[in-house]
């Protein structure tokens, strides 16, 4: 217990010795104020155009252009599909009283997150583990390592643990960043607000049998727990290929591609059914929570939970398997 404390600690001493954290704070105090004044900007636009603060008025404005875009011919089968779920679930808000996306900081971090987990997290997570192993090559440093009186496995334990600590460490920190930034703005109420959440999709209808208000703060631990989980997944994947790959650019190279290739999928994959098995296509599990329509027909919670989980473990297998017979003379 004692070497492994030991290696965690000179692990995350190597971590923080890089300024990769650092980087991605700054990243995020730079971009939530942008968000944060984007938000405000989409309020007071709409308080121009409506001529009040009504999310009523505002929401049936939406319901309103939503109809419209449905009506047209030019709008794909496939996005009539998203407006129609799109129309039931904000009627259905509006029959409850209740405004989806009133401005408070708690309500602007939710969304931030929910937006975040597809792309920006996936990459923020690569740029701490995707050099955690490859970076000792370019450093010379993997013999030193591997010759050590210390067994391989408990070396990549050491790395797998570090990395861990510092993607949920980065996934805390987004949310308590936006939520301390953005409260400046709209202030830090909002925690018990309603949210519903258990909605059904069958195909274009909305079954809300199983529909049940939470409270916002639940909802956001709900959120962020999923979020952590998808971030947990990109790290493992990052840490295989930091094993697989000695190049710290190359690993990188094939991780970015890989997320944003995710990304373009999710939005163009609906009639290619096997690719749901792919782990990028699966980062969104917050979309689930509040009945938004899922990449490809079929794929709900439990799969995609799923689907990340077998990768997960495979990455897992591979990153030791390979780690501990490297041939470190060639």
């Amino acid at each position: 217990m004692g070497s492994m404390y030991a290696l965690v600690r000179n692990e995350c001493i190597k971590m923080i010795k890089k300024k990769r954290f650092y980087v991605i704070l700054l990243i995020l105090l730079a971009l939530i104020p942008m968000f944060t004044y984007a938000q405000l900007r989409v309020a007071q636009q709409a308080q121009k155009q409506f001529g009040t603060t009504d999310w009523k008025t505002d929401q049936r404005q939406k319901i309103a252009d939503w109809e419209k875009r449905l009506s047209s011919a030019r709008t794909p089968d496939e996005w009539k599909q998203q407006l129609r779920v799109r129309i039931q679930i904000a009627n259905y808000y509006l029959d409850k009283g209740v405004d989806p996306s009133s401005p408070n900081a708690v309500t602007f971090t939710r969304e931030f997150v929910k937006n975040a987990v597809g792309l920006f997290i996936p990459l923020i997570i690569m740029v701490i583990s995707a050099d955690i192993v490859s970076s000792e090559h370019s450093t010379g440093t993997i013999k030193l390592l591997l010759t050590r009186p210390v067994r391989r496995w408990k070396i990549l334990l050491s790395k797998l643990i570090t990395v861990v600590f510092f993607t949920s460490l980065t996934v805390l920190s987004t949310g308590a960043l936006c939520y301390l930034i953005s409260g400046v703005v709209f202030g830090y109420n909002g925690w018990t607000m309603p949210v519903f959440t258990g909605i059904q999709l069958a195909g274009s209808d909305v079954d809300f049998s199983l529909v049940r208000a939470v409270d916002q703060w639940f909802f956001l631990l709900m959120e962020l727990g999923l979020v952590w989980f998808s971030a947990i997944v990109v790290a493992l994947m990052s840490l295989m290929l930091s094993v697989l790959i000695r190049s710290t650019a190359a690993g990188m190279g094939v991780m970015l591609a890989v997320l944003i290739s995710g990304t373009i999928l999710s939005n163009m994959v609906s009639s290619w059914e096997t690719a749901k098995y792919l782990f990028m296509v699966n980062l969104d599990l917050t979309n689930y929570l509040t009945g938004g329509v899922p990449p490809i027909q079929g794929m709900d919670l439990t799969f995609s939970l799923s689907v990340l989980s077998l990768w997960a473990i495979a990455a897992l297998i591979v990153s030791f398997t390979v780690f501990t017979r490297k041939d470190i003379l060639n």
